[in-house]
């Protein structure tokens, strides 16, 4: 039953009937998934990693990102492009063939072309200098790539937590589900043994509609239990894609972590997904601010040309034009109404606001860290006075049963007597859960929770290999994977 192998010597006395008790709850899953299957936290948590959609859209956002540099790279290659013509062409000229020597009126000579002019010419064009904005945009495209990256690593980090959650819900659900089950059917035989002995004059009325109150209120607890436990599979089924069907007993992650708190605060400013994306916006804002200077830079470029054109002289049949040009170009800015300025100084700004925004991801990790270590302390904690408090609560209903059965206790206290026993039972499984859940949520906030971290069995995603095999790429319409 238990969930955290490092407790097991406390929870080995006094125990047992919980530990059966959960070891049946554990097959009730079985009912809800179809055919019970085993798995365990580590194969749940790789379905999710494999097949969970939002995990996979944050790959596709990477994937969409990494088409930026060679886009930017575009800057500096050469451009060509052919313009082609063709089409009738009707002319009409007129012009002077001297005067009429009987009037003396100016006669003029009417000449009609009908021809087909068609043609093409070639453009090419090369950048030679841009004042830096591609050599920027490049450094600015692959910054936002790496970004992208740690975003997607944060991405799988809750998807991890999420699914640790969900697993380690269903599990606890299950198991309170079970208890409030056996409890129905203990308050059923006290409900059974209360009416005998109201038949003899041992206990009064009162008695009786106290034990069916209680049995009458487990019966409530039940469906409301129930209804808890159908949300937890439905939240399991959504993170990691299949109902669930008999599932292990889920490991606290407390060897994973590092060893002081200290040491984990600053494992966490230096490798959190999140600081380590809000680092990368701001050397991505850096050059941003670069490529909108280049803008107050002279540009310097080379330019080709030839043409070809046939019938083209009026619309004269049989003529053909022939000609080929090269030349370079200097474009130095003067003033251009000032945009570039302002586009300048918001960049600056822009900067400015990535910068705060990385101090305020690392106050933030800082700040997690310490929480997730807390609740992680408070579980462990919780999970030994626990242990005692159920142990205690077994001795004491199992005095009151006794004392009751030679009029010491009324009913009431053994009713009462059974509920703080099963209270004390839901804690520790809500406890045993807590540390589970706590475990990940710290590893999370340290920025190590990963399939890599965990060892999952699952093929793992190199977001590296999309962005090789497409940055320098020059021509293609097709994707990688042949879409």
């Amino acid at each position: 039953m238990d969930w955290a192998a490092s407790e097991r010597p406390h929870a080995a006395a006094g125990l047992s009937t919980f530990a059966r008790s959960f070891i049946a709850a554990a097959g009730l899953l079985s009912a809800l998934g179809g055919e019970a299957r085993a798995e365990s936290l580590m194969t749940a948590l790789a379905r999710a990693y494999a097949g969970n959609p939002d995990l996979n859209q944050s790959r596709a956002a990477v994937r969409v990102r990494d088409e930026e540099t060679p886009k930017a790279l575009a800057g500096m290659r050469p451009k060509a492009n052919i313009q082609a013509s063709a089409g009738p062409q009707y002319a009409n000229l007129r012009f002077p063939a001297g005067r009429d020597p009987v009037t003396g009126k100016r006669n003029y000579s009417l000449e009609e072309y009908t021809g087909y002019p068609r043609g093409a010419t070639l453009n090419m064009s090369q950048s030679i200098f841009d004042g830096g904005r591609t050599e920027n945009s490049v450094k600015q495209a692959e910054s936002n790539v790496f970004a992208a990256r740690a975003n997607m690593r944060l991405t799988e980090q809750a998807i991890l937590q999420n699914g640790a959650t969900a697993y380690m819900n269903v599990l606890r659900d299950t198991a309170v589900m079970n208890l409030r089950k056996n409890n129905i059917s203990v308050l059923e035989q006290q409900l059974k043994q209360t009416r005998d002995r109201f038949q003899v004059g041992e206990v009064t009325r009162t008695d009786v509609a106290q034990a069916e109150a209680s049995l009458a209120q487990a019966k409530s607890d039940l469906y409301a239990a129930q209804a808890i436990l159908k949300n937890s599979v439905a939240s399991y089924r959504q993170i990691i894609g299949v109902d669930p069907g008999h599932l292990e007993p889920g490991r606290s992650l407390e060897t994973h972590l590092p060893k002081s708190l200290n040491d984990a605060i600053s494992t966490a400013i230096a490798e959190h997904p999140g600081v380590v994306t809000a680092l990368h916006q701001v050397d991505a804002a850096e050059m941003a601010v670069k490529v909108a200077e280049s803008a107050l830079s002279p540009t310097l470029s080379v330019n080709a040309q030839v043409s070809n054109q046939y019938d083209s002289f009026l619309g004269i049949p049989g003529t053909r034009q022939f000609s080929a040009a090269a030349s370079g170009q200097l474009n130095v800015p003067l003033y251009q109404g000032g945009a570039e300025y302002a586009s300048i100084r918001q960049a600056k700004e822009q900067l400015a606001q990535a910068r705060l925004n990385a101090d305020l991801q690392r106050d933030s990790v800082r700040a997690s860290v310490v929480s997730s270590y807390g609740l992680l302390e408070t579980a462990k904690a919780s999970i030994i006075s626990g242990q005692a408090a159920v142990k205690a609560a077994e001795t004491a209903l199992a005095g009151v049963r006794e004392e009751a059965k030679v009029g010491q206790r009324t009913t009431l206290d053994v009713l009462n007597a059974q509920q703080a026993l099963l209270n004390a039972r839901v804690n520790l499984v809500v406890s045993q859960r807590d540390r589970v859940v706590a475990s990940y949520a710290a590893l999370g906030a340290v920025g190590r929770l990963s399939a890599e971290e965990l060892d999952l069995n699952v093929a793992l995603y190199d977001p590296s290999i999309h962005y090789e095999q497409v940055k320098l790429k020059w021509f293609g319409t097709e994707t990688p994977d042949g879409r």
